[in-house]
């Protein structure tokens, strides 16, 4: 297929894989602290627009956990049929961690789940609020265990080769790997930044769209809010994050800055752009600025920084790849910190529901959340290579003895399966923030105000109740003429 070797198809067919599931997951973390955080401000302010929020986004998180369920579930095959060689050599570590994940957030998250998003009426306050918070807890000890795992296989430590396979010896050095607090930061707060920005976008189509609620004004004001404070901390964990990369996997380092050799007593200029060539062993067009590689890298003014040269050929990451897949993280975490700036300043000024260039901003900004994780996941995950895990195993021993024939047609229907399946689920999840939030009376607490139909209640007295459960049948647009306009609503 396209001249394309067994193991580049696998990696392919692994990378597009992932790429659809990690999307699902950034946001459920992301959108259950967020419904946490709505169902604490109704139950502490009694403000119903909490409450008409968090059956909103309820809505939205359901549709989405499932689709991440499904999507997590293909990946945990692909190590069996194509990577069967790695699940050989290092299943006695990663099996376990997968394991414990399932044993905790798994069995934490369906034990709640339910309550969660079909209890509301059933069940009391303070409990319907744990069990929100359970669910959030599920997300997060979940992310836990799958970055200690990937982790692992970015800094393995812990282990002993036993008649050629890996043997834990110290569990403890195996989960808290010297990667694995740095990467667990900078992927939780990259959840927690993708769904504020989100949010932010689904307020700001609304405001677009004049319909000027309270509800649209809080998703904005909250998603900015939480932007401002999110955006600083997340660029000061990918700089120590950075500085355990260099320390760990120097190659990955000198691949994403483009740097091929360090001359001694000379500081190292920060390439901003440029085209790596890896057969020239140069960065072509390269567009530097002096010392300010070193005070990155380094934080001092004449740090030195290996090059890939330092490296042999066969030991080195694709750089072309990674210097750019880097730079769209990196140029995307700037503007999301404009866009928290921007918004405190047309807050203080109080214009931001009116700006209309900032909201086209804001919604622009939806997707760049999931675009800059899909960005540094590559980063990462090709940075690392030609290791599966680094200095351990290489890539091309782990894979499976497969055909190409094989791998090209499963790799063909994996593409028309996903895109049929979750295109249609995202596009359905879309029409649902399209919609917006429906206000609901002073007496009016449960999601079934939201469905479309009357009937809706005892319809779903009749039917098992599954994520997508809580989601309508139907989802009817509303008409612009129709919308409430609030001008003067307060600002959350």
């Amino acid at each position: 297929m396209f001249g394309l070797t067994a193991l580049e198809l696998a990696r392919i067919q692994f990378g597009f894989t992932i790429s659809f599931h990690i999307v699902f997951p950034a946001i459920t973390i992301g959108l259950a602290s967020y419904l946490v955080v709505l169902e604490g401000l109704w139950l502490w302010r009694r403000d119903t627009v909490y409450r008409d929020l968090y059956h909103f986004w309820s809505t939205i998180f359901a549709v989405n956990f499932a689709m991440g369920v499904v999507s997590g579930l293909v990946m945990a095959y692909q190590f069996g049929t194509n990577w069967s060689s790695f699940s050989t050599f290092a299943g006695s570590i990663t099996g376990p961690l997968l394991a414990y994940e399932v044993l905790t957030a798994f069995f934490l998250e369906a034990g709640f789940l339910g309550v969660m998003l079909f209890g509301w009426r059933k069940v009391g306050p303070g409990l319907h609020f744990f069990s929100t918070i359970m669910v959030a807890l599920g997300t997060l000890i979940s992310t836990t265990w799958i970055l200690a795992s990937n982790s692992w296989m970015q800094t393995p430590q812990g282990f002993e080769i036993i008649d050629g396979r890996v043997v834990p010896v110290d569990w403890l050095k195996v989960i808290f790997n010297p990667s694995f607090p740095y990467r667990l930061a900078h992927m939780t707060l990259a959840a927690y930044l993708a769904t504020a920005l989100f949010v932010g976008a689904s307020g700001a189509w609304h405001l677009l769209r004049r319909r000027d609620t309270r509800a649209t004004r809080t998703m904005l004001s909250m998603a900015m809010w939480m932007i401002l404070a999110t955006a600083p901390v997340q660029i000061l964990a990918g700089d120590l994050h950075g500085l355990n990369t260099l320390a760990y996997q120097p190659a990955k380092i000198a691949a994403l800055e483009g740097h091929w050799q360090s001359k001694p007593g000379e500081s190292v200029p920060l390439t901003l752009f440029g085209w790596p060539d890896m057969q020239a062993e140069t960065t072509r067009y390269a567009l530097q600025v002096p010392y300010l590689g070193s005070l990155i890298l380094t934080h001092q003014l004449y740090g030195q920084v290996p090059g890939l040269k330092d490296f042999a050929p066969e030991d080195r990451p694709n750089a072309t790849v990674v210097f750019w897949t880097f730079r769209l993280m990196v140029g995307l975490g700037l503007l999301m910190l404009l866009a928290g700036v921007w918004g405190l300043w047309l807050r203080w000024r109080g214009k931001l529901y009116e700006q209309r260039i900032f909201l086209r901003f804001a919604l622009w900004m939806g997707p760049s959340g999931l675009i800059a994780i899909l960005a540094g996941w590559m980063t990462t995950e090709i940075g690392r290579q030609p290791w599966i895990v680094y200095g351990i195993m290489r890539t091309r021993d782990a894979v499976s003895d497969h055909s190409v024939l094989a791998l090209s047609t499963t790799l063909a229907v994996f593409v028309v399966m996903y895109f049929a399946v979750f295109g249609t689920g995202i596009g359905y999840m879309l029409k649902l923030v399209a919609k917006g939030p429906q206000e609901s009376g002073p007496d009016e607490s449960g999601p079934d105000e939201l469905r479309p139909h009357a009937e809706a209640k005892a319809d779903r007295m009749r039917r098992p109740a599954r994520p997508f459960s809580a989601a309508p049948d139907v989802v009817e647009p509303d008409h612009p003429e129709t919308w409430p306009a609030a001008p003067g609503a307060k600002e959350a």
